[in-house]
């Protein structure tokens, strides 16, 4: 493919859906305080049921677009005109097209990190750095058993079994003049189904922590719940934009995709 696009080759359409082949993931899932969900969520995104968050390591060996990478993340329970889903804050890759394809399709917030995942036996150690700062580190002991059995309850049923997730993201550009926007903030509802192969789950120690560029430890982790080890495929569908926001009301989350070097 060169710079310009032949007649037979110039559509403007993208991949309609992403496809992630053996996906191994740890996925730690944490209580934090409901204040804390209520500051860091942008409008028009309420509160989800329960003040939930959680962090994942994965590894993604194969997919549709040519790309293999390790990303982690941090999501909180949110939901939009009822509907539960979860929030990303923060969504760090190993590789540079996967970066660019999650931020301006979806409008995940990825940023290129060290990304570190490893399961031997029952342990698994997950780990995510940037600019020398280790500000995620997950230890997971698959016994069986989460570390709130009540939580385990409610989340058994639908982890051995197909199902989706509907996640929520904000997708706006900094306007070519240095302020504002190019367009209004759009929020943007992506469902990602999974489809298991494996799913083993048990006890976990999780870390968060700040630095100038990635502070993540304002998400404060009240209790760990447990964990969810996760080998298998999954699907990332189409997104919709489902509502816009005003610059005003966004411009205090606007700065999540950048380093603090690079604003004023």
């Amino acid at each position: 493919m060169g710079f310009v696009r032949s007649e037979k080759q110039n559509s403007l359409k993208f991949m309609q859906a992403g496809e992630f082949y053996d996906v191994e993931r740890v996925t730690v899932f944490f209580e934090t305080k409901p204040e804390v969900v209520r500051r860091l969520l942008p409008p028009p995104l309420k509160p989800g049921a329960l003040p939930i968050g959680s962090v994942f390591v994965a590894n993604y060996p194969r997919t549709n677009f040519g790309v293999a990478y390790l990303e982690s993340a941090l999501f909180l329970q949110a939901q939009f005109n009822g509907e539960e889903g979860s929030y990303c804050l923060g969504m760090p890759v190993t590789n540079d097209m996967a970066m660019i394809l999650g931020r301006e399709i979806f409008g995940y917030p990825k940023k290129m990190a060290d990304i570190h995942l490893k399961r031997q036996g029952e342990k698994v150690d997950g780990r995510t750095e940037r600019h020398g700062v280790r500000f995620l580190e997950i230890k997971a002991n698959l016994t069986g058993k989460f570390n709130d059995k009540r939580f385990q309850d409610i989340m058994a049923a639908s982890l051995q079994v197909p199902g989706q997730v509907v996640t929520f993201n904000f997708k706006y550009f900094p306007a070519a003049g240095g302020e504002g926007f190019d367009y209004n903030p759009r929020l943007v509802r992506e469902v990602v189904t999974r489809r298991p192969k494996r799913v083993d789950m048990g006890e976990a120690k999780l870390v968060l922590q700040s630095s100038d560029h990635d502070p993540w430890s304002e998400v404060e982790v009240v209790r760990v719940l447990g964990a969810v080890y996760f080998v298998g495929d999954v699907t990332m569908l189409p997104g919709t934009v489902a509502a816009e926001t005003t610059a005003a009301e966004f411009a205090p989350y606007a700065l999540m995709k950048l380093d603090a070097g690079l604003v004023d």
